[in-house]
């Protein structure tokens, strides 16, 4: 898989996640999607929670939540998440 990490004068996240999704193939070209997606999912939950239940931002929360996701969906048998996973960190 070639490199994902942004490029010089990338400004568009869509830019990025284009070329980063087509830079990998099979298991990695799921895994990615579905960890920018379930990245995205858990920012925007986050987020309403903030904004329409008075919790208070918290990165450390969102990270968690999105790490225990990811790990929920690696177990449940998503493929792609699951051969990604042993990358990540602890």
């Amino acid at each position: 898989m070639r490199s994902i990490s942004p490029q010089t004068g990338e400004t568009s996240f869509g830019a990025w996640w284009d070329r980063a999704s087509r830079a990998g193939g099979g298991l990695a070209r799921e895994g990615l999607n579905s960890i920018v997606i379930l990245g995205a999912w858990t920012l925007w939950n986050h987020r309403n929670h903030c904004a329409f239940d008075g919790v208070s931002p918290n990165l450390n929360r969102v990270l968690t939540l999105a790490s225990d996701e990811l790990r929920f969906w690696g177990t449940a048998g998503a493929r792609g998440i699951s051969y990604l996973t042993p990358l990540l960190p602890e």
